[in-house]
């Protein structure tokens, strides 16, 4: 199977030294089927199989009562169960009793699984019991603007701190143009792929509806699919801005503990992402999370947002590699979009379409006022004269 290279796909493979099961959860679409297959493909045996617990046939197999058919059904399809098999589970989050079944088979049987689902709303609810200790979580996330590159079979370097990603006007020019596609479109691989903007729009907007239509009804029991569509509509003007629950309700006419329930569900169906403030911003606590979407162009499906609010959200996603966000405001008196902590050290980095020699020194005066040990401004277009910045398109 040809399949372009993921970031996570050494951490995969070496999960698989162990006994327990492999799980990649993810977004829809997001490439966690081939991620399954090409982690499958790695298993050094040929007493091995895939299953797609989206076909009913196979399905069925996995809600017998009797655990004891499903190896029978193992053997059937040709595996030896005098030997070690590894059996890869697709969707799993059609099965609830899934969990129950995965434990009784490797507890009783020389079987590793490898799983994939599109939710932690799934594992939560029904693996976080039942496979205590006997499972590897991993999540997918959409493509990183590297691996965007990566699958359009553009070079680049891999930058391993903040400050080797200031602004290169060469670096600028190459990469403009295909960081202006990403800022737009997203990273979901299949939109990635199509070299044609209708087409893309197309795929986003079958993709979410599959979300909608597939996903929602199959993990949740919301009564009315509508009103989830409607507070998605309005999260896309949020992005980058403090959640306010009453408000959502008011808008929505749902009540605040519904908009909190959906808010959950969305983020653990890796729709939206909130982030928590900093611990020296001003009464953390009590400060309400920023929104932002995992994916630029599952955001433009709902509404038409700013050219700013969709490069703050990709550089949200770009920096969640590496390492902790939160954010730092006090007051109204200021607002650092995000701090990234990571081995204990927390750099402030603030986002301008239009960076400017002004920008630097105010943050940097709250940079020292909190005790970051770093401070960059994140820009999108340069400015004349002014290097002294970040360039959204080096964050890989």
């Amino acid at each position: 199977m040809n399949t372009f290279p993921r970031t996570i796909f050494p951490a995969l493979k070496d999960a698989l030294a162990d006994q327990r099961a492999i799980v990649i959860t993810g977004m829809r679409r997001t490439g966690k089927t081939t991620s399954l297959r090409w982690l499958l493909e790695q298993v050094d045996s040929n007493n091995k199989i895939y299953l797609d617990l989206e076909r009913l046939d196979q399905r069925a197999v996995f809600e017998e009562s009797n655990y004891d058919l499903v190896l029978d059904y193992l053997r059937n399809r040709g595996l030896d169960s005098t030997q070690p098999m590894t059996v890869a589970l697709d969707e799993i989050q059609y099965i609830p009793n899934l969990p129950s079944v995965v434990k009784y088979l490797r507890d009783n049987y020389n079987i590793k699984f490898l799983l994939s689902g599109s939710s932690s709303f799934y594992l939560k609810n029904y693996f976080s019991e039942s496979l205590a200790g006997r499972k590897v979580v991993f999540e997918m996330f959409p493509l990183s603007f590297g691996e965007f590159l990566g699958f359009r079979g553009v070079p680049f370097r891999l930058r391993e701190n903040l400050a080797e990603m200031r602004f290169d006007p060469h670096e600028y020019e190459r990469l403009k143009g295909l960081y202006e596609e990403y800022v737009t479109f997203g990273g979901l691989p299949d939109v990635v792929l199509e070299a044609r903007p209708q087409a893309r729009r197309d795929i986003l907007s079958d993709i979410f509806s599959s979300y909608i239509n597939i996903d929602v009804r199959a993990l949740a029991d919301f009564q009315k699919i509508g009103e989830l569509q409607q507070l998605l509509r309005l999260l896309a003007l949020r992005i980058g801005n403090r959640l306010d629950v009453s408000k959502l309700a008011s808008a929505t006419g749902l009540s605040r503990p519904t908009v909190n329930q959906y808010l959950d569900f969305l983020e653990m169906t890796y729709v939206i992402r909130r982030l928590p403030a900093f611990a020296g911003g001003d009464k953390p606590t009590a400060l309400a999370k920023k929104l932002y979407f995992c994916d630029n162009g599952i955001a433009s499906v709902l509404a038409t947002i700013s050219e700013g609010a969709a490069f703050e959200n990709a550089v949200c996603n770009q920096l969640r590699p590496y390492g902790r966000l939160n954010y730092l405001a006090k007051g109204s008196e200021y607002e650092v979009d995000f701090i990234l902590t990571r081995e204990e050290r927390s750099a402030g980095l603030e986002v301008k379409y239009h960076p400017i020699q002004s920008d630097v020194q105010k943050l940097k005066r709250i940079a020292a006022k909190h005790g970051l040990g770093e401070s960059w401004l994140v820009g999108k277009y340069p400015t004349p004269g002014f290097s002294d910045f970040i360039w959204g398109g080096s964050i890989f």
